[in-house]
């Protein structure tokens, strides 16, 4: 099967465990649990059988351990994962607010993920990729942007591909040079994955259809339009399908997108029916939201057709 490539950060979540605004108090926490939107791509990929690798980097700490365990004992290929001594495993703590939405307050970039290492063994895996998943949350740094941009134009080059999930978070919208880093990697990109208003944001046009039109037009294969608890399109030169939500009761929805994305780009790869594809990833979506922790709900093949059994 195809070899999937992730580049992009590690990290822990620790977790509030009661709903408020921010941490300006002291609270009750439960974690440190494995985290980063590519870890948990990368995690989800490798639990239904996909062969992928991560390129990122760790600080020589406990919560770099419980990440590299965790991943090693899914089948992730970690030989890309560099082991820094100077800096710490990045991290992230959030609060849910009672409106479901979350205060986050990050350290990545001034982490072991912040940093890049292109070593001999990170240069074969680019080699030796077929495919490239871009993530938004990793383009934090030109170095990324370019280190992303360098690896997807090599995979495509031998005749791979590329696909791309925006994953933007609020404080990155408006970051310097994002915008162009974006449509660089639009230009590459095969398979496109945004989530809600992320579909429209690099298009000229605001409109839902006009603006898949004009995506496909560029040279994108399929467009995937995640929705959240409104289910999800697939968009391509032939054909439309749209998935509903599965209802499930939600206890964390942190890292849904991303079991979602993993799901559909692994079997996506495989050739399988846009429809299948389509059906799988929302199961997976779904199953993750039932699980407190943001890589706890990633699922194998045979969890998924249960749940999807009902």
């Amino acid at each position: 099967m195809k070899k999937i490539l992730v580049i992009g950060e590690i990290l822990v979540e620790i977790m509030a465990d009661t709903q408020g605004n921010g941490f300006l108090e002291a609270i009750p926490l439960t974690g440190p649990f494995p985290s980063g939107a590519p870890a948990i791509f990368a995690d989800q990929a490798a639990r239904i059988g996909q062969p992928v690798a991560l390129i990122s980097a760790v600080g020589d700490d406990d919560f770099g351990r419980i990440n590299l365990e965790r991943l090693k004992r899914d089948h992730v290929d970690i030989s890309g994962i560099y082991i820094d001594s100077d800096r710490p495993t990045g991290s992230a703590f959030v609060r849910y607010r009672t409106d479901g939405s979350r205060d986050f307050v990050f350290n990545i970039r001034h982490s072991a993920s912040g940093t890049l290492h292109k070593t001999d063994i990170v240069k074969n895996l680019i080699e030796t990729a077929d495919h490239i998943h871009v993530m938004g949350t990793s383009l934090s740094s030109q170095e990324f942007v370019e280190f992303n941009i360098e690896a997807a134009k090599a995979i495509r080059a031998r005749g791979g591909t590329v696909s791309f999930d925006p994953n933007l978070r609020k404080e990155m919208l408006e970051a310097p040079g994002v915008a162009e880093a974006m449509s660089n990697i639009i230009a590459l990109t095969d398979l496109y994955l945004p989530s809600d208003a992320e579909l429209t944001l690099l298009t000229r046009s605001k409109d839902k259809g006009d603006a898949i039109a004009e995506l496909l037009h560029s040279g994108i294969k399929a467009i995937v339009h995640k929705q959240g608890a409104q289910g999800a399109s697939y968009h391509s030169a032939k054909e439309n399908l749209t998935v509903k939500a599965f209802p499930v009761d939600e206890i964390d929805p942190t890292g849904a997108g991303d079991c979602f994305g993993a799901t559909f780009t692994s079997l996506w790869l495989r050739d399988l029916p846009p429809a299948d594809c389509l059906k799988f990833a929302a199961a997976a979506g779904a199953f993750a939201v039932t699980k407190r922790g943001p890589m706890e709900g990633t699922s194998d093949f045979a969890t998924l057709e249960k749940f999807l059994r009902g």
